[in-house]
């Protein structure tokens, strides 16, 4: 057997290989013998791929570690489930998504298996561009990133790619003058009583602003605006929760009493 790649410290160890290789096994057994897996397609299936990937993403952000396991391991069934079914239909197997995959590390990681000098991240995502550009004949930096993917996550994905070729601000100072620029241009749009489309086909352009500050300063918009998400769900409920008490509805109170109970519960916030 050849020499591996990698260093010998980082081998698994055999009772993890077995608990990886029973675990395809039972997912090809299942596919074989349940009648619900039996009839499964990779189109009945992928949207809870994608639910199931939010559902990880929402234990890494409340720091839930035995939930996370949980979800990575639902993930993981995704991932060799959709191999199954590819393997019963003749197209490819587990073991050939595994070494498609490796071989793509290695190859996108020639400072690390080989002798390319790096001096830091940029150069790395650089590299990792130029190299993705030689491969299956793409014709764009640009290729490769999901037109499915959400439309805050996608401006960022498109933006990363821009940047790893050149393509960006300077700095984040020079990307915070174009969220200004942008929206002094909504603003006037909006007071001169524009067509809505143009008016939000202005706002896409300054929320793409927003989404370039946000990367410049390491910040990930995508989580960003989930977070305030789940923080307005939450404060809301709390307002839903005193109306509760009190035996009243929405209609019965002004905002001004609602206001109140949102301060309510930013202060229980600060507390807990």
């Amino acid at each position: 057997m050849p020499d591996k790649i990698f260093d010998p410290v980082f081998t698994e160890a055999p009772g993890a290989v077995e608990a990886y290789a029973d675990f395809v096994a039972i997912v090809r057994q299942l596919r074989r013998d349940c009648p619900w897996d039996k009839v499964q397609t990779h189109e009945s299936v992928k949207h809870l791929l994608i639910e199931e990937a939010y559902e990880t993403l929402e234990a890494i952000d409340t720091e839930n570690w035995p939930e996370l396991r949980k979800e990575l391991g639902d993930l993981l069934l995704h991932v060799v489930f959709h191999a199954v079914i590819a393997e019963g239909d003749g197209r490819f197997s587990m073991k050939e998504v595994i070494e498609t995959e490796t071989e793509k590390l290695v190859r996108r990681h020639p400072h690390v298996f080989g002798d390319v000098a790096v001096d830091g991240v940029g150069q790395v995502l650089q590299n990792w561009e130029q190299i993705k550009l030689k491969e299956g004949g793409r014709k764009s930096t640009l290729d490769g990133v999901p037109t499915h993917l959400p439309a805050l996550l996608r401006a960022y994905r498109v933006q990363e790619k821009a940047a790893g070729v050149g393509f960006d601000f300077p700095d984040s100072m020079e990307a915070f003058g174009k969220v200004k620029e942008e929206i002094h241009e909504f603003e006037e749009l909006v007071e001169s009583g524009a067509d809505p489309a143009e008016v939000e086909k202005e706002l896409g352009d300054l929320l793409f602003a927003l989404v370039n500050y946000a990367r410049k300063r390491d910040l990930n918009p995508e989580n960003a605006l989930r977070r305030t998400n789940d923080k307005f769900i939450r404060r809301f409920r709390h307002i839903e929760d005193r109306l509760r008490e009190q035996g009243r509805a929405f209609a019965d109170v002004d905002l001004a009493e609602m206001d109140r109970y949102w301060d309510e519960a930013k202060a229980n916030e600060r507390e807990g």
